[in-house]
């Protein structure tokens, strides 16, 4: 006898519904996977709460300066940085273009005017290193105003520090192919589209033409006072978790935690200095260096 039991075919919102599902399971994994990765920064997070307080109870200012091409994961790790800080004691900086005003003003006046008093962290993400890397490579500025710049940003940076403030430089290096594949990503998902600007979509025919000016900037501005670090950060948990320790053995600060280690991971982390003498080596052995 054939089959008369009555099937049921599948609407549209049914098959809407269970794609919804489908995509909130793998939404659910990857948000698992994710917390799971971030249970290594809790110890360093503690450690960085220590840090404020010992910098509100010294009046010390610091800051930290986020650089590093597009899709290099720096306000990922800013984010995971400032998690569980004292909000009242920090502050995220992330300027946008100069208005007309600004242009007439000294260069780095925008940027002073952030600055923090003792007690506070400012984090920027970029900052006054945009005329150093962005700038001259999009034509945002003139030669003139370029030359100026990396003549004037050593002295600057010095009285900085010599006056009291604790600067940490960091640069987050990423791989062509790595961007590449984030820039693609945030194409087609809708979570991160906003992240994407007409500069992002420039970034990889500008590949080289960036990696020239950061090894100019790494030259000439890495200096005793205000050292450069290069953060690797095509892994992002490594990244992120070796940026704290960085920022972390930037201060003395009060009741650390013996039992962690703070040394920051070789193949993640390196000095400006080193870095620039791989690149020059890159650049005997092929003709130019590559990231």
């Amino acid at each position: 006898m054939p089959d008369t039991t009555p099937t049921h075919e599948s609407t549209p919102d049914e098959a809407a519904m269970r794609a919804r599902l489908e995509d909130l399971a793998t939404e659910n994994e990857q948000l698992r996977a994710s917390l799971n990765k971030d249970k290594t920064l809790k110890p360093f997070q503690i450690e960085l709460i220590k840090l404020q307080r010992h910098l509100e109870a010294q009046h010390i200012p610091m800051i930290v300066l986020f650089e590093g091409r597009d899709a290099s994961g720096k306000g990922g790790t800013i984010r995971r940085i400032t998690r569980y800080m004292n909000e009242k004691r920090y502050r995220v900086v992330a300027l946008g273009k100069p208005n007309e005003t600004q242009k007439t003003q000294w260069y780095f006046q925008r940027y002073v005017e952030h600055f923090p008093s003792g007690g506070e962290v400012v984090l920027f993400d970029r900052s006054w290193y945009n005329r150093a890397l962005v700038e001259p490579v999009f034509g945002f500025c003139t030669k003139r105003e370029y030359r100026d710049f990396m003549k004037g940003v050593v002295g600057f940076e010095k009285d900085l520090v010599r006056q009291g403030t604790v600067l940490v430089k960091l640069y987050f290096s990423v791989d062509k192919e790595t961007q590449a594949t984030r820039f693609a990503r945030r194409t087609h998902d809708p979570l991160r589209q906003w992240k994407l600007s007409e500069i992002d979509v420039q970034a990889q025919e500008y590949w080289n033409d960036f990696t020239e000016m950061k090894h100019r900037m790494l030259e000439r501005t890495s200096t005793e006072a205000a050292p450069w670090t290069i953060i690797r950060s095509s892994n992002k948990p490594k990244a992120r978790l070796n940026a704290m320790k960085v920022m972390l053995n930037a201060v003395d600060y009060a009741d650390r935690d013996s039992d962690l280690d703070f040394r920051p991971d070789p193949q993640i982390v390196s000095p400006g200095k080193e870095e620039l003498a791989r690149m020059d080596e890159e650049r005997d052995r092929l003709g130019r260096p590559t990231l």
